[in-house]
């Protein structure tokens, strides 16, 4: 699923997972399609910084038991890609839409 978060700003296209993950984190249920109000939007913000925050300060994942390693072409692959990562463009359009007064809504891309 891919999500197209809009404001009176711009638009931005997210992939559902990742998506849903930050709206839980803003205090939403996560459905898709909604939206929240500008007035709502300072403190959904504050929610998913501190989330992040949290996230970011958790201990990492410990690495596989010896015998369930990854096959050596894996293991040279990138880092994956953090949901901090992810809401750096989602956090700019929440601020924008703060700046101007509008409301931040969602649906299926």
């Amino acid at each position: 699923m891919i999500v197209k978060f809009s404001t009176s700003a711009g638009a931005l296209t997210m992939h559902g997972d990742a998506a849903v993950t930050l709206l839980k984190a803003m205090g939403h249920s996560g459905t898709v399609p909604g939206a929240i109000l500008e007035a709502d939007l300072p403190e959904a913000l504050a929610l998913l910084r501190r989330k992040l925050d949290e996230e970011a300060t958790a201990p990492p994942a410990p690495p596989p038991p010896p015998g369930e390693e990854e096959e050596e072409d894996e293991q040279e692959r990138e880092p994956p890609v953090t949901l901090r990562m992810r809401a750096v463009p989602f956090i700019d359009m929440v601020e924008t839409a703060i700046r101007r007064g509008s409301d931040l809504m969602w649906e299926r891309g």
